[in-house]
């Protein structure tokens, strides 16, 4: 599986790069605190694949990196996509390097 650290995605961000951001957490925990990605919870991901890009990079994240490489291996074995990435450490890896205030759980 391919991962991408919270730096390199903060360098696309900021670079402003084409790439899809997919969040797989609930959508009370996305209400909580986001980094503006598509939330697609992981009990729907398989529902909801016409949503994710096949076109460009699709990094996925959660709140530690442990539901999105669940959704990203689902994905990867029903669809046989290539271009998914899961991000480590997920948004607690993401407050800890650049939001100390996001509220998280």
């Amino acid at each position: 599986m391919k991962e991408i650290t919270v730096e390199e995605l903060k360098e696309k961000i900021d670079n402003k790069e084409d790439f899809q951001l997919i969040d797989v957490r609930e959508t009370f925990e996305y209400e909580t605190s986001n980094l503006e990605g598509l939330n697609i919870p992981l009990g729907g991901i398989l529902i909801e694949t016409d949503k994710i890009a096949t076109d460009k990079p699709v990094i996925v994240h959660c709140r530690s990196g442990k539901r999105s490489a669940a959704a990203i291996m689902q994905l990867e074995q029903q669809l046989g996509l290539t271009n998914l990435y899961n991000l480590q450490g997920g948004i607690l890896a993401w407050q800890e390097a650049f939001d100390p205030e996001m509220p998280v759980y």
